[in-house]
């Protein structure tokens, strides 16, 4: 809820966020620049309706009182020494010694960051460098820790509430009076607003026109009002607020504090309940209040109270299934009393945020119900289906009972969002539970590795979690934390090679390619740390930095009168899927003064899990602008010949692989076959990895037009990719 602080005055007040005062933000660093940008950043900032209270500490002793004066707070940021030498001693006193689960914790490193165990453990919400804290930055990851703090303040207050409305509603079963419920109707809503026990409970006929009723119990100054007649009460802001809600038959809350609580009809009486409290500011407030009732017209009349609860707190109503929260709690309880053979899967909807994007969000929720239909329907009886994330499902039960496979084969027909037919496909990670118990939550951490592993790999396919998956994703963590800090330090660079056409052996264009030297002079590969960029997202402004680099570098060219054609730079999905990528293009291309015919964007097949629409208006709109567009490493993706006439295409490369086939007994035939085939489409096209004299001559034989490879040039970096192109072999 923006603008709520999220400690309530009072632990287990109903209230789930008290009246915003400010967001209480700690800095722990001794560095003082970084105290510096945090003054330039933070002081005087608004977020949210509330201002940035900022606390500093300069040691951890200081840190320390900070801590124990200031338990309200929102964000620590803190400065560490490099892994694995970092000292959790403040981090475990902030944690473990004062309680303080909810603080969002940020660190500051100047190398990489902590293991992604540590992470974990304590719960740390980012990890950053000091060139990363500049003010403007520095705010949105602020902002963002706030609103993690917030939500999780609101989902505690929200559970303790709840929590105490389950225990009221149990005291209240045990009266068996009519005075005796009502008196403990005061005791258990003065406990769940966590106010004095101070108020009175009212009833009148049904059939009455007024106001009137009679006072059945009271408590506190109200104490001697029990018995008389409401009418014959003096006239109080009490007394107005219960015969509004007798008469109106709903909650009225007094504008100076108070609340009448309304608890429904029986039996010909209407019953409302008075006490002294708060004024109620927020909606979800008000909300929790509704619910309270509510339990107590249910307990009234019958005693399904708690199925109730259960079914709005573990109950998704837009797909009519059980949410996350239920789910691992029936998976914990599965896997700690040693199930045998029961299979845990989750499923998730290919390219549901694409979808939901291109199409809007009716049709989404729309898809998201079909989806749910077809899913119950392919499992049988006593099988635990289940909406663990917004486009993900999770199934439980014996390995007879959910078979992976057949969970994705339930959409191979189209299925019908208002009665239109869509095409749909799944993604499945599932985990087989141990014998020996083991938390509910981690075996879904696992299906969840499992499933990402499969998203990446194996698209509209199963796996199967392996061990090695988890100690993979803490290599990816790890290598995601160290490509962060080669992007600050500047190690990664360009290299640039050389296309030539193979008939007239003239250079026709330079291939831009990404490269990553560590520290210590170590090549990191790029099909390691491309994956991991795309995945984290940091691809995009990775992907701007190749592009501005090497535009910059074909104007160097240009102007000394040495450049080829074209420039061809790659770009992932992730890039295309951006809305500014199109901008971003045109406006590289302006800041170096280029000419759209001096671009090409080399895509790969994976583009073809783009929605069709994007994809064609993207593409359309660069190659209106005089951009070329080449498919990379064709052959080797799951596309399909369709998209081929489909998409706005100039060139087809050859997949390195397929030419080195060349060199082997009938090792042409898939070279041959993309090279017929892109010349029918009226394509160019061109092969990579030419090792030799040999695979060039034999390329030319079969018709294809261009080629690159270490026979005509290794990959360079700009200083030796000049003094080559002033090379008298290429005058």
């Amino acid at each position: 809820m923006p603008g709520l602080a999220c400690a309530p005055a009072r632990p287990g007040a109903i209230l789930t966020a008290a009246a915003a005062r400010d967001w209480r933000v700690l800095v722990v660093d001794g560095d003082e620049e970084v105290h510096a940008a945090a003054q330039a950043g933070l002081q005087g900032l608004v977020l949210f309706g509330a201002p940035v209270l900022l606390l500093q500490a300069r040691s951890e002793a200081e840190a320390r009182a900070v801590l124990r004066r200031e338990r309200d707070l929102a964000v620590v940021l803190l400065g560490v020494d490099a892994a694995p030498h970092t000292d959790w001693g403040l981090v475990e006193f902030l944690r473990e010694g004062l309680a303080l689960q909810h603080t969002r914790i940020v660190l500051r490193t100047e190398h990489a960051g902590p293991a992604l165990e540590q992470l974990l453990r304590y719960d740390i919400a980012d990890c950053r460098s000091k060139a990363e804290l500049a003010p403007a930055r520095l705010q949105a990851t602020v902002a963002a820790a706030l609103r993690a703090y917030e939500q999780l303040c609101n989902t505690e207050a929200s559970r303790r509430s709840l929590e105490r409305i389950v225990q009221s509603g149990t005291a209240l079963l045990e009266q068996t009076s009519l005075q005796a419920f009502a008196g403990a109707v005061i005791t258990q809503l003065a406990a769940v607003l966590d106010v004095p026990e101070e108020g009175m409970l009212c009833w009148r006929d049904a059939s009455a026109t007024d106001g009137g009723g009679q006072v059945l119990a009271a408590a506190g100054r109200f104490a001697g009002l029990a018995g008389q007649a409401l009418q014959a009460l003096p006239a109080s802001r009490a007394v107005q607020l219960l015969r509004r809600a007798l008469v109106q038959g709903g909650n009225c809350h007094g504008e100076q504090g108070g609340v009448a609580l309304y608890l429904g009809r029986r039996d010909g009486q209407d019953m409302a309940v008075y006490v002294q409290a708060p004024r109620l500011r927020s909606r979800a407030d008000r909300q929790l209040l509704d619910v309270f009732c509510t339990n107590l017209r249910t307990l009234r009349h019958n005693r399904g109270l708690l199925e109730r609860l259960h079914q709005s707190a573990y109950f998704d109503a837009q797909v009519g299934l059980p949410n996350r929260a239920h789910f691992i709690e029936k998976v914990d309880a599965c896997a700690r009393r040693g199930a045998r053979n029961h299979i845990l899967a989750l499923l998730d909807i290919d390219d549901f945020s694409a979808a939901n994007d291109v199409m809007g969000h009716r049709f989404g929720d729309r898809l998201l119900a079909a989806v749910a239909r077809r899913l119950a329907e392919a499992v049988p009886p006593g099988v635990l289906l289940a909406r663990v994330g917004p486009d993900t499902f999770g199934a439980l039960g014996t390995t007879e009972q959910v078979v992976p496979q057949r969970l994705l084969e339930c959409v191979r027909q189209p299925v019908l969002v208002d009665g239109v037919p869509h095409k749909v496909t799944l993604t499945c990670g599932h985990v087989l539970l141990p014998q020996v118990a083991q938390a509910g939550v981690d075996l879904v951490k696992d299906a969840t590795i499992a499933l990402k592993r499969a998203k990446r790999d194996h698209r509209g396919q199963d796996l199967r979690y392996a061990e090695q998956m988890g100690a993979e994703a803490r290599d990816r963590a790890l290598l995601l934390s160290e490509l962060r800090t080669a992007i600050d330090e500047a190690r990664l660079y360009l290299v640039y090679q050389p296309q030539r056409d193979l008939r007239t052996q003239a250079l026709v264009g330079l291939e831009a390619l990404l490269r990553w030297r560590t520290e210590d002079g170590r090549l990191v590969p790029p099909d390691r740390f491309i994956p991991v960029a795309e995945h984290s997202g940091l691809i995009v402004p990775l992907g701007q930095w190749v592009l501005a680099n090497a535009c910059a570098t074909m104007r160097e060219m240009l102007d000394l009168g040495c450049a080829p054609r074209r420039m061809a730079v790659n770009v992932s999905v992730a890039q295309l899927r951006d809305p500014g990528f199109f901008e971003t293009v045109r406006a590289a291309l302006a800041a170096h003064a280029l000419q759209g015919h001096h671009l090409e964007l080399e895509i790969t097949e994976s583009v073809a899990v783009l929605p069709t629409q994007l994809l064609e208006s993207t593409l359309s709109a660069l190659r209106a602008e005089g951009i070329t567009i080449a498919i990379d490493d064709f052959g080797t993706g799951y596309s399909s010949l369709s998209y081929l006439e489909r998409l706005p295409l100039d060139r087809i490369k050859i997949d390195r692989g397929f030419v080195r086939q060349l060199r082997e007994a009938q090792g042409a035939r898939i070279a041959e076959t993309v090279t017929q085939l892109g010349r029918k489409l009226g394509l160019q096209v061109l092969a990579e990895g030419i090792e030799d004299a040999a695979t060039w001559q034999a390329l030319v034989d079969m018709g294809c037009h261009e080629g690159q490879g270490f026979h005509i040039a290794p990959p360079m970096e700009r200083d030796a990719l000049l003094n080559w192109l002033r090379a008298p072999a290429l005058v």
